[in-house]
């Protein structure tokens, strides 16, 4: 029996073999065979090393020698900067000696770098103001601290960078030589208003002037009745007595609200509407009997203090002066310092100061000048520089310190402080001392001296002049 089945089994798929065999073909669809995915391959970019950054001061050794011009003079001030250099020489951990000279006044110091810049006799650290250094860039004659300001061993850290004033730190930066930065200040002062309040007082006046037309009339009514506390035998009593100085310039200028440059055109503006008024105003001082020149170096300052002159305009850093020749005849009076009488609705205040600066020597004269420099401008030596040379300090941390111990007159050192936020800058561009020289100072004697010139006119031909000038210093950028 089962193999009956197995028969039947194999009989029946003979048959369907056959009949698969003789059935006609399912069509099957034709599948284009895929191309075959080439893997690009990965190309790796090389590796490349960016060189490590060359530091130019790596192996510069300061030099042990460098010498310092500045034109500080007075027995408070040079004893200060005794005590800085000798400290400073005996500290330093690279075994600097500075050698302090005096070298003249400012005009002085300017007139003898024009000769040796760029040549081994530069001095190493020099006093100057920010026009006389710009025209001494013009050789690019100067090295920029933005070289070491920053520098990982020699800079100057970013707390004692921003504890500077920031209108004083940023001073130095000229833009006209692309933000090098050509000085660090030391000190600042001010043109401020000195007056006699006891004289006021006996005048019927409670307070100084803030207006021009208030200080014309208490000027004025100063030059025809003397003070009870003058010098016997002293001069004649007058209200004002105005120096021929590019400063009071631009100080009656700005108060009347103007400038004596225009940044955006680059150009003076002697003439502007302001510049005419002023200067209208200060001739008719003349014109009047109101006031007079001075005609003595600080004349003014011996007047005052001698009781003959309820007005004058100078800078800040006078104070302990000014408190010398009050006391110095032994009949001293009330005095004090205010705002220069303005236009505006705030004061406008003349702000200024000569830097230090580094002349282009050696790199290693260079870093030890920067090494003085930094130690100089450092908050505690600032604050012994401010109290003994009356200076306004640079450092805000010791500003509190400065006012408080000040030695001369405390309420007019903290007034002239308080009008710190009011302060504007006279022109940094190069030329401009033989602008102030031969233009300015010309200008303004002309006006005083012939009461009845056309200040106007005057004025046409000084802007011209000075922009004649400015233009040949800039001429020289190179």
């Amino acid at each position: 029996m089962r193999r009956k089945l197995f028969s039947l089994f194999a009989v029946v798929m003979i048959a369907a073999l056959v009949l698969g065999a003789c059935a006609k073909p399912t069509e099957v669809p034709v599948v284009e065979p895929e191309a075959p995915v080439v893997e690009e391959p990965v190309v790796e970019e090389p590796v490349v090393e960016e060189p490590a950054e060359v530091d130019p001061w790596a192996d510069v050794v300061p030099a042990k020698e460098i010498v310092w011009w500045h034109q500080h003079t007075g027995t408070e001030r040079e004893a200060a900067i005794e005590k800085i250099i000798s400290d400073f020489n005996a500290t330093n951990e690279y075994g600097i000696t500075v050698t302090a000279e005096y070298a003249g006044g400012y005009g002085d110091i300017f007139n003898k770098m024009l000769p040796i810049l760029n040549t081994p006799d530069v001095p190493d650290v020099v006093v100057g103001y920010q026009n006389q250094v710009a025209t001494y860039q013009l050789a690019d004659a100067m090295f920029d601290m933005n070289e070491l300001m920053d520098h990982p061993v020699y800079g100057m850290s970013k707390e004692e960078q921003e504890d500077f004033f920031p209108g004083f730190f940023a001073q130095d930066v000229l833009s006209l030589f692309d933000n090098q930065r050509l000085g660090l200040a030391p000190n600042r002062s001010m043109e401020v208003l000195y007056y006699n309040m006891d004289w006021l007082k006996e005048l019927g006046y409670d307070a100084p002037p803030t207006t021009p037309a208030e200080f014309k009339e208490m000027a004025c009514a100063a030059a025809a009745t003397p003070f009870s506390g003058a010098t016997e035998g002293a001069a004649s009593p007058t209200g004002y007595q105005l120096s021929i100085d590019t400063s009071r310039f631009a100080s009656w200028t700005f108060a009347f609200g103007g400038d004596i440059f225009d940044y955006t055109a680059n150009q003076f503006t002697l003439n502007s509407d302001a510049a005419v008024e002023a200067w209208t105003f200060i001739q008719g001082l003349f014109a009047d009997g109101c006031a007079r020149l001075v005609t003595e170096a600080y004349g003014d300052q011996t007047d005052f203090g001698n009781g003959t002159l309820l007005f004058t305009v100078g800078s800040s850093s006078g104070l302990p002066y000014y408190g010398n020749a009050v006391e110095a005849d032994g009949t001293p009076f009330e005095w004090s310092v205010a705002a220069i009488p303005h236009t505006t609705p705030d004061p406008v205040m003349n702000i200024y100061g000569a830097s230090v600066s580094i002349p282009k020597s050696t790199p290693e004269r260079e870093l030890a000048a920067w090494e003085f420099i930094k130690y100089y401008t450092s908050a505690p030596v600032n604050a012994l520089w401010a109290k003994a040379s009356g200076y306004f300090p640079v450092k805000a941390s010791i500003a509190d310190e400065v006012a408080a111990e000040f030695a001369g007159n405390k309420e007019a050192y903290a007034t002239a402080i308080f009008l710190l936020p009011y302060g504007v800058f006279e022109p940094p561009v190069p030329g401009y001392d033989f602008v102030r020289d031969n233009v300015i100072e010309v200008v303004m004697t002309s006006i005083v001296d012939d009461v009845t010139a056309d200040v106007k006119a005057l004025l046409d031909e000084a802007n011209i002049n000075a922009n004649t000038i400015l233009a040949e210093q800039l001429s020289q950028i190179q």
